[in-house]
């Protein structure tokens, strides 16, 4: 499985809808700003992933921000806490508003739907996209060393050795085909719903 199934099939299924009834957008249009957004989102958690401080910063979040109640609980998307919380996430992955600004204009561009929509989107994606990367994390074991006691210290020097494979599973959860882009996963998916 992968992020975008991951986030499509949350919830029962209700995370489309939930999304789409904030925004005042159809399924097929959710489904696309989607699309649209998360190649950002995804690649930025990958960039994190490629060194040592980036990795420790991610997992930090992913063991401290319960992110999969938005897979979950996706009435919870819309709350201001939601927002917050994405707001943050999107300040620690791409850097600042300036980026997010950047990120919505070209969804906005590909999607054709009104960038004032997909800023108002982009921080509940954010809240989603953590929350399927710390579904996938919880699920190879790496945030449960992590609460075990292990420290992100003992983490990082485990993915290093014999964990490496824990990391390689979040890493493969990211990029499908293997290639160290995954950009094209996400379109491909994307492409398939239509």
């Amino acid at each position: 499985m992968n992020i975008l199934s991951e986030i499509l099939g949350a919830g029962n299924g209700q995370v489309l809808d939930r999304l789409g009834g904030q925004l005042g957008l159809d399924r097929d249009q959710t489904q696309g700003a989607l699309g649209s957004l998360l190649p950002a989102l995804t690649g930025s958690i990958k960039n994190n992933m490629s060194n040592e401080e980036g990795l420790g910063s991610l997992l930090s979040a992913l063991s401290s921000g319960n992110h999969q109640r938005y897979l979950d609980e996706p009435e919870r998307l819309g709350d201001q806490t939601a927002i917050d919380d994405g707001n943050g996430i999107l300040g620690h992955l791409l850097g600042g508003k300036e980026q997010s600004r950047q990120v919505a204009a070209q969804a906005a561009q590909s999607t054709g739907l009104d960038i004032g929509i997909l800023k108002k989107m982009l921080p509940m994606v954010a809240g989603l996209t953590m929350g399927s990367v710390s579904k996938q994390a919880s699920s190879s074991g790496i945030l449960n060393q992590m609460q075990g006691g292990g420290g992100i210290g003992d983490v990082l020097s485990q993915l290093g050795g014999s964990g490496g494979s824990q990391l390689g599973g979040l890493a493969s959860f990211l990029d499908m085909d293997g290639d160290g882009s995954i950009a094209d996963d996400v379109l491909g998916l994307a492409k398939k719903l239509f």
